[in-house]
């Protein structure tokens, strides 16, 4: 998935949640939606990326606005 022209904002629970869990920043989230093995479109604009990390899988679930070039991460979740 091409994210370089998107500003990438995550929400605050993703912030405070998955984030301080995962430590990464803006830059490694955009390396882990670039690196995505799967992306499913689940909505109108709403998307699942599944990534691996570490050994361990990560998902996404972000809203891809193109009107204003904008990725919404609303949350995350991790598998094993």
């Amino acid at each position: 998935m091409d994210t370089f022209r998107y500003k990438i904002r995550p929400s605050k629970h993703f912030i405070l949640g998955w984030m301080r869990k995962w430590d990464c920043d803006i830059d490694s989230l955009r390396e882990i939606l670039e690196n995505a093995y799967k992306v499913d479109k689940v909505g109108k604009s709403k998307y699942e990326s599944y990534t691996r990390v570490k050994g361990k899988s990560r998902k996404l679930i972000f809203i891809k606005d193109e009107e204003y070039k904008e990725i919404f991460i609303i949350t995350g979740a991790e598998g094993k």
